[in-house]
């Protein structure tokens, strides 16, 4: 129902009378575009809460789109002043990338595959050669001609027939995250005209070469619901249903095993798995079920030889543990321990081997390789022995190899890709990032791990870089990164942008706080549900504790985060807005009661389990507490910088519209207040390699205005 009854009314138009190069005055921050207040009453639980900008919550409504613009335009003028610098940004982050790059290849059934770049282009190129890395070039996908015309493009879900003949794939023009699936005759170059429409993007091939597996999503919450069945050369309209997720609490999908023998249906919600199995080569029978659903019971499958192999919490192993059961018996009583449950090393995956058994681990918040025969006549970990460092495996879908793949880096080090032989213990560097300008070297810069104590006094972990010229001093500026929810770790990684601010004199500094995943799956526990809130105070004493040990002071301090990170945010300065002088806010999940509430949104119902349920009294209580836009109240706020994308599709535009509106109603402060709404994009922004580059130039131009630094 639409709740806008009269035009917007904003406050008196303002005239741009400085230069380009001229900061804004106090004046034209305060004339900033003001929203209609039409009050939506919102009762739930007897509590009446009064929405004055629900009426935001409607993109087809011009005066919202009018009113969006007008922001653009107010952030345009605010920002004007810094315009050149941005473009210098822009061009300064741009000329360290290698513009013609490619991945290393990997090989696969046949093939190997490659991604490349040319200069001055956009988009990846898809390739592969055959048998031999000396053979002629196919171009499977070039998404420079294919992204023509559209503002916004995306390709994703890749998936080649097993005869090699045939390559599945989807594309996304509106970043709605709808991709629409079509199919392609390698042989031919030949694109076969049945479109899917709505679908996650994602498909498998049956091992028949006909059938195809893939999911689709509810078009109104988009949640991914369905499993279909389509037979090449037959319409969309005739794609058989195989699987109904009918709770909506849960999100399906389907993928093949990396041994190639079975399609794999997958239901998860936050709390519990639940996976049904097929044989590839039967793509017509039924999928059983691997193990029922039982709330609280995850677990994910892998398959080699006669057994399945299980990375579960079953049995109260919180840091998950690894068991196995045979292939044609997969009740839980035929579960046996591989691995057993460490209550200090969190299981995060694995990769299997002809030969190696490899598990990635967590111990201590840092990443762990851990590489075993199945014989167990081997058994070691990589060594890594830097502070903070981010390494992981890569692409390994051969079994029989004795190599494995992974990748390392750090907040000091550039990413490299390693071929690692299990048996010799040998690695090869296939690749190392490179950093183009000449004037980078990794000896200039240094990076720690800190330890701040909570008011709980729970140790919470800081991963923190900055050139080794810039000394400990209260007059630096720090710009603090935080995420903290879904158990999602936010590693210390090297990043070629964030070198523009270090240069600059800035230092950068992650709080590993809990809601992720850093310190293990307890970590998570503890941040989430009635204890979301130790999320935001974690934040608040990192921040305390980087001021109180001279790093920095809050007349220079700065703090990002986005999307569950923006909500992060949100708190952080109606609780202690007094430690930041600016705020970068991306992408927002600000609106928690209201959304939580509305089961017709994208993604509420599954988010339950990591939130709460509002329609439940206690939950609706506590979130409300700490909801950042029912928080807004009459007080000083830090300079601002808001992002968002029209069409995203997870977290709803009108969640920091709305946030916005509200803060400039009420804020008693004149310091900058900045929303920015990309019209032509959603959650993840623009698509191009290199527009992204400009909106992350937007957000460091934000940040130096306010410690005056123009170039």
């Amino acid at each position: 129902m639409k709740t806008y009854l009269f035009p917007i009314i904003f406050s008196v138009t303002f005239v741009l009378s400085c230069t380009k190069k001229e900061k804004p005055t106090k004046e034209m921050i305060m004339n900033a575009p003001r929203a209609e207040k039409i009050p939506t009453m919102l009762k739930k639980h007897d509590d009446l809460r009064i929405d004055n900008y629900f009426w935001l919550n409607d993109r087809e409504n011009p005066e919202v789109i009018d009113y969006l613009e007008r922001e653009n335009d107010y952030n345009d003028k605010m920002t004007a002043h810094t315009l050149d610098f941005q473009k210098s940004l822009f061009e300064e982050m741009k000329s360290r990338i290698k513009e013609d790059d490619e991945s290393v290849p990997y090989f696969y059934n046949g093939y190997w595959y490659i991604t490349r770049y040319e200069e001055g282009k956009q988009y990846p190129i898809y390739t592969r050669k055959k048998l031999s890395m000396e053979a002629d070039e196919e171009i499977l996908f070039d998404c420079n001609e294919m992204a023509k015309g559209h503002s916004y493009f995306r390709l994703t879900g890749i998936e080649i027939s097993p005869d090699n003949k045939l390559a599945a794939f989807a594309v996304d023009t509106v970043s709605r995250r709808q991709y629409t699936l079509q199919i392609k005759n390698l042989e031919t170059g030949t694109i076969y005209p049945e479109t899917i429409e709505n679908t996650t993007g994602n498909s498998s091939f049956a091992n028949d070469n006909q059938t195809l597996f893939y999911t689709q999503k509810n078009p109104k919450t988009l949640r991914s619901e369905r499993i279909f069945k389509h037979k090449l050369g037959t319409l969309a309209l005739e794609d058989t249903m195989i699987f109904h997720e009918k709770d909506d609490t849960f999100y399906t999908f389907v993928y093949k095993s990396k041994s190639r023998k079975y399609l794999i249906i997958g239901s998860t919600s936050t709390l519990t798995s639940e996976y049904q199995i097929l044989d590839a080569n039967t793509p017509d029978a039924a999928f059983s079920i691997f193990h029922p659903r039982e709330r609280g019971l995850e677990y994910g499958i892998s398959h080699f030889g006669d057994y399945f192999y299980v990375v579960t919490n079953a049995d109260q192993a919180t840091n998950f543990k690894l068991m196995k059961t045979p292939i044609d018996n997969t009740s839980r009583a035929n579960w046996e321990a591989v691995i057993p449950h460490r209550e200090d090393v969190l299981l995060e995956g694995i990769d299997i081997f002809k030969d190696y058994l490899v598990v990635s681990e967590r111990s201590n918040g840092l990443n762990q390789i851990h590489i075993q025969r199945w014989d167990g006549s081997v058994n070691y970990y990589l060594p890594f022995n830097s502070q903070t460092y981010t390494a992981y495996t890569t692409t390994n879908i051969d079994f029989n190899t004795q190599t494995l793949r992974y990748a390392y880096n750090s907040m000091t080090t550039p990413s490299s890709v390693i071929d690692f032989d299990m048996e010799t213990q040998e690695k090869t560097v296939l690749k190392e990032q490179q950093v183009l300008g000449g004037e980078f070297d990794k000896n200039n810069y240094v990076s720690e791990r800190l330890w701040a104590t909570a008011a709980d006094g729970t140790l919470i972990p800081i991963s923190l870089v900055h050139r080794k010229d810039v000394p400990k001093n209260p007059n630096n500026p720090l710009l603090l990164y935080g995420y903290g929810s879904y158990g999602n770790t936010i590693d210390p990684y090297f990043s070629t942008v964030r070198l523009s601010l270090l240069d600059r004199g800035f230092v950068f500094a992650i709080a590993h706080v809990r809601g992720g995943q850093y310190l293990g799956r307890q970590w998570y526990e503890d941040g989430k549900l009635l204890t979301k809130k130790n999320t935001f105070t974690d934040f608040i004493d990192c921040s305390k504790f980087l001021i109180n040990q001279g790093y920095t002071s809050p007349e220079h301090h700065y703090a990002m985060g986005g999307s569950a990170g923006g909500l992060l945010m949100g708190a952080i300065v109606n609780m202690a807005a007094e430690l930041y002088n600016g705020i970068v806010s991306a992408v927002p999940f600000v609106d928690v009661v209201t959304t939580m509430l509305d089961d017709s949104i994208p993604l509420t119902t599954g988010e339950y389990d990591e939130w709460g349920n509002p329609n439940d009294g206690t939950y609706y209580k506590y979130i409300k507490s700490y909801s950042p836009y029912d928080n807004v109240s009459a007080q000083a706020y830090p300079n601002m910088l808001v992002t968002t994308g029209l069409h995203d599709s997870q977290v709803q535009y009108w969640e920091p519209a709305k946030w916005v509106a509200k803060l400039r109603e009420l804020k008693t402060d004149s310091n900058l207040l900045l929303l920015h709404t990309n019209m032509d994009a959603g959650h993840g922004g623009a698509s191009g390699r290199f527009e992204a580059l400009k909106e992350i130039a937007e957000e460091y131009a934000f940040l130096f205005d306010l410690e005056e630094i123009h170039d």
